[in-house]
């Protein structure tokens, strides 16, 4: 019974951070329309919606320390939960990126778009992808697909190297375009910290499966 009750909890903490997963991967790909719409008021959503994240992150924490607490679990147990308060963590900031991509997005107003230029749309779906590995790969305790994770994050390595080679020379010769550049500048470095931190979260499942430390960046 005890036993139980124990797999019972994990799953609900399970279910909640699936859910953020859900929420924001919605916030990402919203503040990606909004960026390729110009619609500052799908932007302003984004932003307002954040506060439910953060409170899911919350819940999960407060949880996770009563279940810590309660249940006394040792070994594999510790570090599943373990690992679920610290990829809570790397989601709500995530989602922070997205947030951050929607006020990019309202600086950058009605400005003619030159996000065509760039891979980031590209990049984003990538991220994306890999957020949604990351959360399979936990649930199913796929050691593989947790190492699928670190090896698409080299994908949004090169999208970042290629978008900030070619933003720095556009804006070189089309100075005019200050704030747009340096908007979709910031949205690049947005995505790519998105994907380290979804990176964090394949590594913390690496953990919990085999009890030690992997680095797949």
């Amino acid at each position: 019974m005890i036993r139980e009750n124990f797999e019972k909890n994990m799953l609900e903490l399970q279910d909640k951070m699936g859910e953020m997963v859900d929420m924001t991967v919605i916030a990402m790909e919203k503040a990606f329309k909004a960026l390729q719409e110009q619609d500052m008021v799908l932007a302003l959503d984004v932003i307002e919606e954040d506060n439910y994240i953060d409170d899911l992150e919350n819940e999960i924490n407060q949880m996770a320390i009563w279940l810590m607490a309660k249940e006394q679990p040792v070994a594999r147990d510790m570090r599943r939960i373990i690992s679920v308060i610290k990829m809570s963590s790397d989601i709500e900031r995530i989602a922070d990126f997205a947030v951050n991509t929607a006020k990019a997005t309202i600086r950058i107003s009605k400005e003619e778009t030159i996000l065509e230029k760039t891979s980031l749309v590209e990049m984003k779906n990538v991220a994306m992808d890999m957020l949604k590995k990351s959360m399979k790969a936990f649930i199913d305790a796929d050691i593989a697909l947790a190492k699928e994770v670190g090896e698409l994050d080299d994908i949004v390595d090169r999208n970042n190297h290629e978008n900030y080679a070619l933003l720095t020379e556009y804006l070189k010769e089309s100075p005019q375009e200050i704030e747009q550049t340096l908007q979709l500048l910031f949205i690049n470095r947005f995505v790519e910290r998105a994907a380290d931190h979804i990176t964090n979260m394949a590594e913390s499942t690496a953990y919990f499966i085999k009890g030690q430390l992997f680095d797949l960046n």
